[in-house]
């Protein structure tokens, strides 16, 4: 018996991804878009909202049986599938109209990603992947290029991107991290999901975060893999699970485990 195929929930993921775009650059720079804070003391805007409730009303047509997992929304649904949606993964990006954010939209299977879409149609790109079918980006499905990581071998050559200082530093790893950054032979701060893309380019070595919730890392997680690297939370153990990602070129992934070990 072979391995399932994914082919299907990754063109549904498209025809999500689709929708999600027309929505969120509707709304991207609009004067009237309105915007809240979370308990948690995040952003949320409209077009969050709007997103993840089409998102979800496709999918209770499309695939009833799912179960769906949102940053917005209540968890629906039971069972061994589950999408799981970020309707706007880079929220204050959005809002103060800087063009890096993305819809990102994955499915799970038990605890494995098998197949997911990050679109960022403000920079006119997007990603996909499923489950051996290797990782592509394109503008559409049908116009995809295939996408590997970079084979750069030594910590000293590689290109780091990461979202936030801070982060680290309430995590115990702060002076490791600040020594990764001084040995990199360069580093970045592209942030969210456009860090983890470049390294499924090739164009960026590393990319890493001590914090994030399920749906921020889904998405990521198989694109990078199916691009030939390694998706780890910060204790170098394979998934999305947390805490936080590293995510490498898998050449670099052992060494970066140990040199972020909590201090």
């Amino acid at each position: 018996m072979g391995s399932p195929d994914y082919t299907d929930d990754l063109r549904l993921a498209h025809l999500l991804a689709d929708n999600a775009d027309s929505i969120t650059m509707s709304r991207f720079k609009a004067r009237d878009l309105t915007v809240s804070t979370k308990p948690d003391m995040t952003e949320v805007t409209d077009a969050d909202v709007a997103v993840e409730e089409a998102i979800r009303r496709t999918l209770g047509k499309a695939r009833p049986r799912d179960a769906v997992h949102g940053e917005e929304g209540e968890d629906t649904g039971w069972g061994p599938r589950r999408w799981v949606i970020d309707p706007i993964d880079g929220t204050r990006n959005f809002v103060r109209g800087v063009p890096v954010w993305a819809s990102l939209i994955a499915l799970m299977v038990e605890d494995e990603v098998v197949a997911s879409v990050v679109s960022a149609p403000s920079l006119g790109r997007r990603w996909w992947a499923h489950k051996g079918g290797g990782a592509h980006s394109g503008p559409t499905l049908l116009r995809g290029q295939q996408i590997q990581v970079s084979k750069v071998g030594r910590i000293e050559d590689a290109s780091m991107s990461y979202s936030s200082v801070g982060g680290w530093i309430d995590s115990g790893r702060g002076q490791a991290f600040v020594n990764l950054l001084r040995d990199c032979w360069r580093t970045r701060a592209y942030g969210d999901f456009w860090s983890y893309m470049l390294v499924a380019e090739g164009a960026v070595d590393l990319a890493l975060e001590p914090e994030l919730a399920l749906h921020d890392m889904a998405a990521l997680d198989v694109i990078v893999r199916e691009a030939g690297g390694r998706f780890t939370n910060v204790d170098g153990i394979d998934g999305v699970n947390g805490p936080g990602a590293l995510c490498s070129n898998g050449l670099l992934h052992a060494e970066l485990v140990e040199r972020l070990r909590a201090e």
